[in-house]
């Protein structure tokens, strides 16, 4: 731990540039050298030497390593020979394969560096047994026998899956002083570690479950992961692993927020038949997910059945992922919300009648409770309606996404029913 906490230390100081006459020195030594044959770059390490990794391997150099007053990576130094695999390469797809390939919200994350909301991703809570590897590459990155409950809402480990596969740099954006990481082959961001974990590094790697993709135990061989099989007792030669860790939690003090905060923002909106909702919200500039749930109930573990009676509380919603760089709250209800359907009606629209179908919005902080109740004004105000809005306002609670069949069902079924659209 005090070597890997040095490094870390290292990693956070900013350092001198070297001189451009120096530069231009070495850079002619070493064109000298590959003239000569004699790189020592290729075939293995030298004796005392570290070995580059291949440019195949490595993927585009990484941002602003001139940061480093040490080694460039602090985790790739203490990388013994061999640990980043020769035999499986993972290379990074063009941006233009990624942006087919991955999600919005995923893009975002791994290739500019956002940090989806808490709690409200795939991973944070997961339990199973397996590894989690670069949604982008497939490197792998994690294992769950490392994950542990920090109570961020982010996944959270104390240390990569092995040596060399995570990275680190400085990050004095948004005027914290924190170390950045990403993957080793494909230079996605992952997100942030802090010296707050628990046992046994004292470590507590923030991770983005955006920039993951988690592969069960029972699908490691089938995956091209068996070597990492003897961790989860998949191998006669590796006794089966405790069920447990040992690790504690890792809660911020009282009063004191998580070192990791996100770049992106939710809303939870009602307005009637969540399909319509969904098809025009997925389209707007600035949302990167969608997904149509229940809200605001009192039933636990909600089904279109129950929620359709009108006894349950819950409202017909979308929870919506979007980037305030690109699109405020406030915007997302001015221009979209409240021209996309009826605020006026009570447990109405058209022809959907009942509470599930009520206006309402579900803020998630009081400073989201603040812009609903100003736009709300500022609507009834603008006499666009000729009745008064009656549009809910509500601390959000548990979203619970609805079946699958109803996921972007407009988006699979066009000619399907909705009653939505956007008002000039």
């Amino acid at each position: 731990m005090g070597h890997f906490s040095n490094h870390l230390r290292i990693a956070r100081n900013r350092g001198r540039r070297v001189p451009e006459y120096i530069k231009a020195l070495f850079g002619l030594l070493f064109s000298l050298a590959l003239f000569a044959g004699c790189s020592g770059l290729t075939n293995g390490h030298k004796s005392g030497a570290q070995e580059k990794p291949s440019a195949e391997m490595s993927g585009p150099p990484s941002r602003d390593m001139d940061a480093f007053t040490g080694p460039k990576n602090h985790l790739l130094a203490d990388a013994a020979p061999g640990a980043l695999d020769g035999k499986a390469r993972y290379n990074k797809p063009s941006a233009q394969v990624l942006k087919v390939r991955l999600t919005a919200i995923e893009f975002e994350v791994t290739q500019r560096g956002a940090t989806e909301p808490p709690f409200a991703n795939a991973y944070y809570n997961n339990h199973n047994d397996g590894i989690y590897v670069d949604v982008a590459t497939g490197e792998p990155l994690f294992s769950s026998r490392d994950k542990f409950d920090s109570g961020t809402g982010w996944p959270s480990f104390t240390k990569p899956i092995e040596a060399g596969r995570v990275q680190a740099k400085p990050d004095d954006s948004l005027g914290m002083h924190r170390t950045e990481v990403f993957s080793s082959a494909g230079q996605s961001h992952l997100g942030h570690v802090f010296e707050d974990g628990p046992a046994p590094t004292g470590l507590r790697y923030c991770i983005n479950s955006s920039a993951l993709r988690f592969v069960p135990k029972g699908e490691l061989t089938e995956g091209g992961y068996s070597r990492f099989a003897p961790q989860f007792g998949l191998s006669a030669t590796s006794a089966t692993p405790s069920s447990t860790t040992g690790n504690s939690c890792a809660l911020p003090p009282p009063g004191v927020k998580p070192g990791c905060s996100s770049t992106l923002q939710t809303a939870v909106l009602a307005g009637g038949c969540f399909w319509g909702m969904q098809e025009i919200l997925r389209k707007v500039p600035g949302v990167l997910e969608t997904q149509v749930g229940y809200a605001g109930g009192s039933m636990n573990h909600p089904t279109y059945e129950a929620v359709s009676t009108g006894t349950t509380g819950h409202a017909e919603a979308v929870r919506i992922v979007f980037d305030p760089k690109l699109l405020s709250f406030s915007d997302l209800l001015e221009k979209w919300f409240f021209r996309m359907h009826d605020p006026t009606t009570t447990n109405r629209q058209h022809n959907d009648v009942g509470s599930q179908y009520r206006s309402a919005i579900f803020y998630q902080d009081d400073e989201q409770r603040k812009t609903a109740q100003y736009v709300i004004a500022k609507v009834n105000a603008s006499g666009r309606w000729k009745a008064p809005l009656v549009t809910e306002v509500t601390q959000a609670g548990p979203f619970t996404a609805a079946e699958e069949y109803h996921q972007d069902y407009l988006e699979k079924h066009p000619d399907g029913y909705t009653c939505h659209y956007l008002r000039d």
